[in-house]
């Protein structure tokens, strides 16, 4: 299914990311967790609350009928409210989610690397992200260029250079 429409997320497309943070969140086969669990904690909410701050940037994946299938954006997030994949003060973290019918299409490989383009041209030097080590999105990561720079528990985080 290459190809899908890919947009600039808009600030309307707030519910869809905090879908896509469940996405993210529950990606493991068998295992979920209510929405409103996910998007009412602090260690989620700080990626979508209020989104489209100075700074936030992302793009969606739309299914030839017009529906939004995931998403890929970044938060600039302060120090005194690190995410997952803090590395530094002007390192945007990324974040993304696909819906599971969705995945392993190319879906998340085109909308993550239209988000690091994006990146490149806004100047940023790198870019950051979480992920558990078991995914399977691991793999897509590395791939793309990202490398772990700090082992925690269960998860890495990885960043890429983009200058």
């Amino acid at each position: 299914m290459p190809g899908l429409p890919i947009r600039a997320a808009l600030p309307s497309d707030g519910a869809f990311l905090a879908d896509m943070t469940v996405e993210a969140a529950t990606w493991r086969a068998g295992v979920s967790r209510p929405r409103h669990e996910i998007v009412s904690s602090a260690e989620h909410r700080r990626y979508i609350s209020g989104w489209m701050r100075p700074g936030d940037a992302g793009f969606v994946a739309e299914s030839p009928s017009g529906e939004p299938v995931g998403a890929a954006w970044y938060r600039m997030l302060p120090r005194d409210e690190p995410g997952f994949g803090w590395v530094g003060t002007g390192v945007p973290e990324l974040i993304i989610g696909v819906r599971p019918v969705w995945r392993a299409h190319g879906t998340g490989r085109a909308l993550l690397q239209r988000l690091v383009d994006h990146a490149r041209a806004q100047g940023y030097a790198r870019i950051s992200l979480s992920v558990e080590r078991d995914n399977f999105a691991v793999s897509l990561y590395r791939s793309e260029g990202f490398a772990v720079v700090r082992k925690g528990m269960g998860r890495d985080v990885m960043v890429k250079r983009l200058a």
